[in-house]
């Protein structure tokens, strides 16, 4: 299957294939190249939480604003606490977030909307960033999936809040990020037992035993079959993984714990420029 994130530029990676079904539309990944932060941060840090200089991270993000052109005030941020709490953006909320971590959505690790002129945006330095596009109804949303967010289920939870609100299933189209992979990505007996709670019933497991105590697991497949349990088929898999792509992308478990971190956006920019 042909790779659905593509290289723009040195800062990030977009979506090309969603952007020709919408021009209006800008969705991507950063990298951590093209911004200013230094030591372990280094350059384009876009995270407020992990102790880099705060002024530096608003010049990063305000390298990333324009060029998608999409200025700060638009953003919308959250405070991500791999729980499963998905917020519907409003007008209204453009700007919480974008500039200090204060000001963020609490206790937020999804967000969706069906207004112009909002980017939302999470960050990221192993997790799995999920997107959500429903041309037809235009709805747009990204979900924040550790392993946590991920046997809680906050995949398919984007899914049926949509749903809910009058979405058909086959019409949302899914594209799950870079992102830490399997190889790279070993856990222990607590997470896959709570893998397996997630997958009762399924044959089909994403992990693979390597010793006693010790699995592979590719959380990428697992948010793919929780998304295909909630009715999901148009879902999209990135081969990118964060920590095997030293030369573009933050790893949280490779640069053990001191690291910067990626961005995902959405949101249709033409208001943002009226």
């Amino acid at each position: 299957m042909e790779e659905i994130f593509s290289k723009k530029d040195q800062t990030y990676f977009h979506i090309p294939e969603w952007e020709k079904m919408d021009p209006s539309l800008v969705a991507g990944f950063t990298t951590k190249n093209g911004g200013i932060s230094e030591g372990a941060f280094s350059s384009l840090n876009t995270g407020y939480h992990v102790g880099d200089e705060k002024e530096d991270v608003v010049k990063n993000r305000t390298i990333v604003g324009n060029k998608i052109g999409m200025p700060l005030g638009h953003w919308v941020g959250c405070e991500q606490t791999h729980g499963k709490e998905i917020i519907k953006v409003t007008k209204e909320m453009a700007g919480r977030g974008a500039y200090d971590y204060e000001t963020a959505l609490k206790n937020t690790d999804g967000l969706y909307t069906d207004e112009e002129g909002i980017l939302l945006t999470l960050c990221f330095a192993d997790c799995v960033p999920i997107y959500y596009f429903a041309p037809k109804q235009r709805y747009i949303g990204i979900v924040h999936a550790g392993w946590k967010g991920t046997v809680k289920g906050i995949a398919g939870e984007m899914a049926q809040r949509w749903i809910n609100e009058g979405v058909e299933p086959s019409d949302i189209f899914v594209a799950i990020g870079p992102s830490i992979c399997e190889k790279c990505y070993i856990v222990d007996d607590k997470v896959i037992g709570e893998v397996n709670k997630r997958l009762e019933g399924k044959d089909k497991k994403p992990y693979n035993l390597i010793k006693e105590g010790q699995y592979s697991l590719n959380l990428q497949l697992l948010n793919k079959q929780i998304m295909e349990s909630a009715g999901l088929k148009n879902i999209a898999v990135t081969e990118l993984c964060t920590s095997c792509g030293r030369e573009d992308f933050f790893s949280y478990r490779r640069d053990a714990g001191k690291t910067g971190r990626l961005m995902s956006f959405i949101g249709w920019k033409e208001a943002a420029r009226k």
